[in-house]
């Protein structure tokens, strides 16, 4: 477990790239946008997280396919959150780490024939459609809202989570070292 303080240090990390990238780089001014997105990243830090969907069986589902399948035997809450997470893993890989979709839809995997840019968009909007689990009219309102808003613009999340990455890479210079 990460040390409070590590995590703190991270959380503001992330929080101050995310914001330089929406804001300055994209001029998109949207915090609540901006806010999760930078969750995203802290939360995805940890493997168990990024892989957190797990079947029946209780083994973890690393392709979009085998959750989509666990989605369609959910209710409520439980099938939405899976759907958030499908969004969520989408963007994360389509945005941070493009490269690794090559493997991720390689020959022989189910995710062979699955665009991850239409999936993550797909799978916002469904989310935003299904019952939140909050107990506050408002905050399920503005939940719903922001999952659309997700789905409604996917490519320039994925496209601002680039942005993300080329800062992180070049404050740490070519040999990973912290030039700042």
């Amino acid at each position: 477990m990460m040390p409070t303080h590590g995590f703190e240090q991270l959380k503001t990390y992330f929080s101050g790239l995310t914001e330089y990238a929406f804001e300055t780089r994209l001029g998109v001014a949207d915090t609540h946008m901006i806010e999760y997105i930078s969750d995203l990243l802290v939360r995805f830090i940890r493997c168990d997280a990024i892989y957190r969907v797990r079947n029946l069986n209780g083994n973890r589902l690393d392709q979009v396919a085998d959750m989509l399948i666990e989605a369609d035997g959910r209710i409520g809450h439980s099938k939405r959150e899976v759907h958030r997470h499908i969004g969520d893993f989408a963007l994360f890989w389509t945005g941070l780490y493009p490269e690794a979709l090559r493997r991720a839809q390689a020959p022989g995997r189910k995710d062979y024939f699955l665009d991850y840019c239409e999936q993550g968009k797909r799978n916002y909007y469904i989310a935003s459609t299904l019952p939140a689990d909050t107990s506050a009219t408002n905050s399920k309102q503005e939940e719903n809202e922001l999952l659309e808003r997700l789905s409604h613009d996917f490519e320039l999340c994925v496209y601002g989570l680039g942005e993300i990455r080329r800062e992180w890479e070049r404050l740490d210079g070519p040999d990973g070292k912290r030039v700042i």
